[in-house]
């Protein structure tokens, strides 16, 4: 599969076209971005680490029935995956009060929910990402009401899996955000909703279930440090590394090379 023209680039991975119209390749890049994008830095390994965490994930997923735009892994940054056309939507899923919701409702921090919580922001970094409700994406045309309807059961379906993949490892799944996307057939007559992007520490607060440990994005919003050891130690508990490999973060003035299992 060649790799050809970048089609867009975001805050933590390129879109490059290939020789086929239906397929795009997904790079992932080192960049650590946070509070949409005013804060940001270099962290390297990190683009490896959400790579493989991802396709372990996804691949999970999609053998649990779940439909993503995820084929194969290409290399150590690069994934293969359908072309889609992506809801300007995000979808998160709360389990347990941390972060906005603490801030917007005042409830306390590690609260855990009686029920999964499924919120919706537009995508509009210029905005902030704001809060917005059903009748919202209705009224904007951002999405059907059918669609919105297929996608939360799909949502609240993989918050399950992922809730019971991460208990098995003692992390807690505390929320998470994903976004969907629309893939056609050749003559466009049909469409298919497919999970896209990612899903990896990048974009799921993730805590050790013992110690409460964020082993997350958090670590750098909150400059808390060792940000690709946490990545690493979400990897190795998943079975993706081997317990021996030890990674070191650029601003600690080292770097050991990263080393995976092999499949």
């Amino acid at each position: 599969m060649n790799k050809g023209n970048k089609l867009y680039e975001g805050k933590a991975k390129i879109i490059y076209e290939t020789n086929d119209k239906n397929l795009v390749i997904q790079h992932f890049k080192d960049d650590a971005t946070a509070f949409n994008n005013l804060k940001k830095a270099k962290v390297e390994g990190k683009g490896v680490l959400n790579n493989r965490i991802s396709e372990f994930i996804l691949t999970n997923l999609s053998q649990s029935g779940i439909k993503t735009h995820f084929i194969k892994r290409l290399n150590m940054r690069e994934q293969l995956i359908k072309k889609a056309e992506i809801f300007p939507i995000e979808f998160i899923v709360r389990n347990i009060s941390t972060g906005s919701l603490t801030k917007r409702l005042g409830i306390p921090e590690g609260t855990v929910l009686e029920t999964p919580l499924l919120e919706y922001c537009y995508k509009k970094d210029e905005l902030n990402d704001p809060l917005i409700s059903r009748e919202h994406i209705y009224s904007f045309g951002w999405a059907t009401e059918n669609e919105i309807k297929t996608i939360d059961i799909m949502t609240l379906r993989i918050n399950d899996i992922l809730t019971g993949m991460f208990r098995a490892v003692g992390i807690k799944l505390v929320d998470f955000k994903i976004e969907y996307g629309k893939t056609w057939n050749k003559d466009r007559e049909k469409n298919e909703i497919v999970l896209a992007d990612e899903i990896s520490p990048d974009t799921c607060r993730l805590w050790d279930a013992k110690t409460e440990k964020k082993l997350d994005k958090d670590r750098f919003r909150k400059d808390l440090g060792n940000i690709i050891q946490a990545y690493q130690e979400v990897a190795r508990r998943l079975g993706i590394m081997p317990e021996e490999t030890n990674i070191s973060e650029v601003n600690f003035g080292k770097t050991i090379p990263i080393k995976f299992k092999k499949k």
